[in-house]
């Protein structure tokens, strides 16, 4: 599993960790039943503090994408029923909100983003 943090980034460390991982999820890279890293250790890879990866796994399982449990770490959850459209909608704004907020901290407009966005292949 890879994971970048970016220490001058818009986000903090924490939402990094958490978005990232959350893509890895819903694209599919990561499947259910995958095996998280302990926090220890990808605090320990990433160079963060460890209250820092907990926070983004809690918000992770928060939203029903992992499942945590003493003495058997994180795993990817099985896909709950599908999401309701609204909650589709719902995620849909929070995840180009990010975007554009880090696209526009990164100087670039919202039309430039937006293009780039159009020719992510996934």
């Amino acid at each position: 599993m890879i994971v970048e943090v970016d220490p001058t980034g818009p986000l903090p460390p924490f939402e990094q960790v958490r978005s990232q991982i959350a893509t890895m999820i819903e694209s599919g890279v990561l499947p259910p039943g995958s095996q998280l890293p302990t926090i220890r250790q990808l605090a320990n890879d990433l160079g963060l503090a460890t209250r820092t990866v907990a926070r983004a796994y809690r918000e992770l399982e928060n939203h029903g994408l992992v499942n945590s449990r003493v003495r058997h770490g994180t795993v990817v959850a099985q896909p709950k029923e599908r999401l309701s459209p609204s909650e589709v909608q719902t995620r849909l704004a929070d995840a180009a909100r990010t975007y554009l907020v880090t696209a526009r901290l990164l100087g670039v407009s919202k039309e430039d983003a937006l293009r780039l966005a159009s020719k992510v292949d996934l």
